[in-house]
């Protein structure tokens, strides 16, 4: 069959290794390995499944070569030792049997390691943390520097032995190589430090040293960041200028951006459109005439395509892509675009949980990212009919997963299209990504003959009954949180004070045009992501933005992007934070608070937004709790419904349809263990 995109399965060779097309999965810490550093059975199923859905490269996550102190987190893999080569051998052999070129990510943390992690102090070229308020690092010696260079040549040389393809040393992203690489890190006065030769030393000796255990025809990809994109950084001009000492070692460049202040440059913001970064790629291809890899947001075949037809990129990384689909090169050589499992760029399970509290990675629009869908290859043991009232993204994940396991299922939605609060959500201009979860499920939706949608369909307990249900999903989501606060519901009703709802339908209604917006006083109450939502549009189309929050913290529970995008918007546009404060009373246009002091303080507004969180919304559940109390029907709610959550809270309730299925006697999932 003749595929449309001919240049993403067009093979490549770099030296002597073929990569059998133009999609890679770049390197991403995954908190899936054993606390020895050993890569476990979940890390070996997870990459397992990318070389299936025919990734060309996979490039492992970071493997330490310096233990403890090169260690980046509680469960980082480790090379710094024989004893970790038979577990790599067999990963490496099982992804060479798929067809998939093998590479691995070796790194030294410096001062991104933690000291409370390692019982070591932390090194790096100066004493200038990686991010604010971050541990201050120890300057490393000349002889400690001596003893690193070694340490990665004999990891290297490990790599090799291994039968790994190629390997990839990080000279970016605030790890060890990029302190001693930007200036922005390295104040130094010796033979390390200073001009660009001197800062360059370093990474230069260890590349030297990694050439020197691997040979001449063992490819050496380098991950850089391109563009630093932090005060006194370096730009992508002077990393033109800085790689011309390091070329000569190279050859391939996997070409990133950002350092961790700049984090969300780094593992990208979902307003960030596809391909954003390949103007750096092309810079450096330009330059140096290597292959390049370039990630940044890459989810759209079509723009692959172009990208790769431009020249500008040799190669296109997908991390977090191929984290929500595994199978995406496979989906699209098929032609199944429409089921595509885009990542929507929410940073939640990904970073949110490795970076920001320590915990293995998950994903909000895959529910299964170690295991797959493994649970397709099952059926039900007898007839099962599942209603599902609701078709949110969590409702319509139950009803997906149960009628592919052979149920029959009846989904009812009140409104005219599926979808719920992402969707609705998703027309805020800067959360156009979150629009490809719910198309991708009503497209899978569609292709299951046993799954019935009725739409323009408000459940009630008679037509639930009508039928049969052995199994009722309650999904019907949240609302705004309105709290018994003087004036605040009255306010809303009138209509002056906004909830994100009437935000998004004045937004659709074209109420809030950029020259409207410019000088108004705009005040959000509510420091939580549906908040930082309302700021960010209104900040950067010139209104005057204050934000208020009970907590010690604006965005206190966001994911580390969310974070840094935040803080960059605020300090743009001048955003006025008040937290430690709570909200007394709400007149026509003024919020009244009080302040940690004590003080109470009227905050004016031109538009005023009640951003205080959401609340479960259960308009039917009592009833349907009461109907089928003293029968075999089981209940049970999913999402929103049972607590405000995030979408990924609730997907993973909709897949675990599955375990409701097992505990009432439909399926058998031993086999999932």
């Amino acid at each position: 069959m003749k595929n449309k995109y001919p240049k993403i399965f067009e093979p490549i060779t770099v030296k002597r290794t073929t990569i059998r097309n133009r999609i890679a999965m770049t390197p991403m810490g995954t908190n899936y390995g054993e606390t020895s550093g050993e890569m476990s059975n979940r890390h070996m199923n997870y990459y397992s499944l990318r070389a299936k859905g025919g990734t060309g490269l996979i490039i492992l996550e970071n493997a330490n070569v310096e233990y403890p102190v090169g260690s980046n987190g509680t469960s980082q893999i480790r090379i710094d030792h024989d004893s970790f080569m038979p577990r790599y051998y067999q990963l490496v052999e099982n992804l060479h049997k798929n067809g998939a070129t093998v590479a691995i990510q070796i790194n030294h943390a410096g001062a991104s390691a933690s000291s409370a992690r390692t019982g070591m102090e932390t090194v790096s070229s100066s004493n200038i943390p990686t991010k604010a308020g971050g541990e201050i690092p120890r300057p490393m010696t000349k002889e400690e520097i001596l003893t690193t260079v070694k340490k990665y040549g004999e990891a290297a040389k490990r790599v090799q032995t291994i039968g790994f393809d190629a390997v990839e040393i990080h000279c970016g992203h605030s790890y060890l190589m990029s302190q001693f690489i930007s200036p922005y890190y390295n104040k130094r006065t010796d033979e390390f430090g200073g001009s660009v030769e001197n800062r360059l030393r370093f990474p230069r000796m260890v590349l030297e040293e990694v050439r020197k255990n691997v040979g001449p025809w063992f490819p050496i990809i380098i991950r850089i960041s391109a563009e630093e994109r932090v005060p006194g950084g370096n730009t992508l001009e002077d990393t033109l200028e800085y790689l011309q000492y390091l070329d000569e070692f190279v050859d391939m460049y996997d070409v990133s951006c950002g350092l961790n202040p700049s984090l969300q440059y780094q593992i990208d913001s979902n307003y960030l459109p596809d391909g954003w970064r390949s103007y750096m790629a092309r810079a450096v291809k330009d330059k140096f005439g290597k292959p390049v890899i370039n990630a940044g947001n890459y989810r759209d075949p079509e723009i692959i395509e172009k990208i790769l037809e431009s020249g500008d990129v040799d190669i296109v990384g997908m991390g977090r892509g191929l984290i929500a689909e595994p199978n995406w090169v496979k989906k699209v050589q098929n032609g199944e675009e429409d089921l595509l499992r885009k990542c929507i760029s929410c940073n939640v399970g990904c970073a949110g949980n490795r970076i920001g509290v320590n915990r293995p990675i998950r994903c909000t629009v895959n529910p299964a990212v170690p295991e797959g869908d493994i649970y397709k290859n099952m059926k039900v043991k007898k007839n099962c009919n599942v209603v599902v009232v609701g078709g949110g993204t969590a409702g319509l994940e139950a009803a997906c997963t149960a009628a592919e396991v052979g149920c029959n299922v009846f989904l009812l939605e009140k409104k005219d299209h599926l979808g719920g609060l992402s969707t609705f959500i998703s027309d805020l201009p800067s959360k156009t990504r979150m629009k490809d979860f719910p198309k991708y499920l009503e497209a899978r939706a569609s292709r299951l003959h046993n799954l019935y949608i009725f739409l323009n369909t408000e459940a009630t307990v008679d037509m639930v009954k009508r039928f049969k249900p052995d199994i009722v999903v309650n999904a019907t989501g949240s609302v705004p949180l309105v709290p018994p606060i003087p004036g605040l519901k009255e306010n809303i009703a009138e209509g002056n004070v906004a909830t994100i709802f009437d935000m998004i339908n004045n937004l659709n209604a074209g109420k809030y045009p950029d020259d409207f917006c410019k000088g108004k006083e705009v005040v959000v109450v509510g420091g939580g992501s549906v908040g930082l939502d309302v700021i960010e549009y209104f900040a950067p189309r010139g209104a005057k933005c204050t934000i208020i929050d009970m907590l010690p913290q604006i965005g206190m529970l966001a994911d580390p992007i969310t974070k840094c995008s935040m803080r960059e918007t605020h300090d743009k546009y001048g955003v006025k934070e008040y937290v430690n404060t709570a909200l007394q009373e709400v007149k026509k246009d003024v919020f009244t608070v009080k302040l940690p002091d004590g003080e109470i303080r009227d905050l004016k507004f031109d538009l005023g937004f009640n951003c205080l969180g959401m609340r479960s919304n259960n308009p039917i559940l009592p009833q349907l709790e009461e109907a089928f109390q003293d029968t075999d029907t089981f209940v049970y709610p999913i999402g929103d419904s049972v607590r405000a959550r995030r979408i990924m809270e609730g997907t993973m309730d909709g897949r675990a349809i599955l375990n409701v299925l097992d505990a009432r006697g439909f399926l058998d999932l031993e086999p999932l263990e």
